[in-house]
């Protein structure tokens, strides 16, 4: 299989999606909270051009099985 950048982000997509999903289900176990325990990481970028104006915000929740997650995607994107 070819290595290319769309594959490896789909890879660290998938990682990322495990890695949340993993931390919701074990946001229940209080032993875990460690684990499940998110934080917001918030961009948004604004202008105002007289003619043109955006507004663009993207946020992330990471927690620690989600960089566990992206951690194992990109390993095995790797043994590819």
């Amino acid at each position: 299989m070819k290595k290319n950048i769309w594959v490896l982000l789909l890879f660290i997509l998938i990682g990322l999606l495990t890695g949340a999903l993993a931390s919701r289900w074990l946001s229940q176990v209080p032993g875990l909270s460690f684990l499940t325990k998110t934080s917001p990481v918030v961009w948004s970028p604004a202008a105002d051009l007289l003619v043109l104006s955006y507004s663009f915000t993207l946020k992330i929740e990471l927690s620690l099985l989600s960089i566990i997650g992206l951690i194992i995607a990109i390993w095995l994107y790797r043994k590819l």
